[in-house]
């Protein structure tokens, strides 16, 4: 198939562009560079040295003799090139990973949740639009997140997209099946709510095939393909805004910062393997829904766990100290989180557990790179309110000069 990646220079683009080529995809990477130019205005760079986009798609020819090509431009502000794009490549699928995905940063200032908001909306309609305008049927597999649910405890089993109810009517109860509510939990998990409502619109009237995937947090640094080559290898984020809970961890761990665990620890999470997460996105291509049919939610998961007991996992791996601090996040301390993923299951996902070698792993790439790392980007900084920001902790390691007057 000829597949469109959008956003493929990203933390899971990148790792989904090679897995696909090395099936034998024609693989189109289309991106606007947004996420190193976040690096830049962060004052942070990726724990792992990363080339420019056209060099690693050099050095993946160059040991594979498969091509990926690299296209640069904007989705949200490009819509006629994005357009004029679609119609003369005509792709059999698109993969859409082109928004900002970061929580923090979303919810960093006012400047950061307006551009969130304009980008993701705007990157997703435009091409929804795009495709119809086209008339390209190309299957449309979206890369979400579990964050769209919300973390509160309900006490039953979050099902994969909709929601069986009974409606009470004049004639008497009725079955029926909606969309599983929303609860979002900062304008980032807003977006991707938002965007559940575009594909719901696009598909029942226009017949666009789409898949969305309801992503939890990923974790780990290599898939079968980023190992071929040390100029391959993936971004690793592991500062406050875009480094994810688990990775963090290792990365405290392996250079002597103390783990940061915020508020009591007691919130579930839903995590991924980097090479179960490109696995699954393989196996949703092959299972496309018909133009006329409802779009196709899958939880994209293998496990949950408290962030407490990550913890206090890696602290017995690798003997770190846990360091308890207030939380920037308005949510609950503590929650349950249910999750069916039977879909993947029956399309013979094998998931990647959290197992002693993969930990093991990352702790040792972080080792490798440990001088690349700025000590003071590792705290979680960004604050959902103003009142909680009064509460944050910006020297978890104790480092900073006090007065003993």
């Amino acid at each position: 198939m000829r597949i469109a990646i959008l956003g493929g220079d990203g933390f899971v683009g990148w790792p989904t562009a090679l897995h696909l080529s090395e099936l034998g995809h024609d693989i189109h990477i289309i991106d606007n560079l947004s996420r190193r130019r976040i690096d830049t205005e962060l004052g942070v760079q990726s724990l792992t040295p990363m080339d420019s986009i056209q060099e690693r798609c050099r050095i993946w020819h160059d040991e594979t003799g498969r091509r990926i090509h690299f296209h640069l431009l904007d989705l949200a502000a490009e819509y006629e090139r994005l357009k004029q794009w679609l119609a003369e490549q005509r792709p059999d699928a698109v993969i859409h990973f082109a928004e900002q995905r970061a929580a923090p940063y979303s919810m960093k200032t006012d400047r950061h949740k307006v551009y969130t908001v304009d980008n993701n909306t705007s990157a997703t309609h435009n091409l929804l639009a795009a495709l119809v305008e086209t008339g390209i049927d190309a299957h449309l597999v979206h890369l979400g997140t579990m964050g769209v649910y919300g973390y509160s405890s309900v006490g039953a089993p979050i099902p994969e997209g909709y929601l069986d109810v009974q409606i009470d009517t004049p004639g008497g109860p009725r079955p029926q099946q909606i969309l599983y509510p929303t609860r979002p939990g900062s304008v980032y998990h807003m977006t991707k709510s938002l965007d559940q409502i575009m594909f719901q619109f696009y598909a029942q009237n226009d017949g666009l095939r789409i898949t969305d995937l309801h992503q939890g947090i990923v974790w780990g640094t290599h898939t079968d393909q980023t190992r071929r080559h040390e100029q391959l290898i993936n971004r690793f984020d592991y500062d406050g805004d875009y480094g994810t809970v688990l990775n963090r961890f290792l990365i405290q761990a392996a250079i002597g910062h103390p783990l940061t665990v915020h508020g009591t620890g007691g919130q579930t999470r839903a995590f991924i393997h980097i090479q179960d997460s490109v696995r699954c996105i393989e196996l949703a291509l092959a299972d496309a829904p018909k133009a006329g049919e409802r779009v196709r939610i899958f939880n994209q998961m293998t496990e949950t766990h408290r962030i407490r007991d990550l913890a206090e996992m890696v602290a017995r791996l690798t003997g770190a100290r846990i360091a308890w601090l207030p939380n920037p996040r308005k949510e609950a301390e503590e929650n349950d989180l249910i999750v069916k993923n039977d879909q993947f299951l029956a399309l013979g996902l094998q998931p990647t557990t959290l197992a002693e070698g993969l930990l093991s792993e990352v702790v040792d790439v972080a080792r490798k790179y440990a001088h690349r790392i700025d000590r003071a980007r590792v705290p979680a900084v960004s604050a959902w309110t103003r009142d909680l920001a009064k509460r944050i902790e910006h020297d978890p390691e104790g480092k900073r000069l006090r007065s003993v007057s």
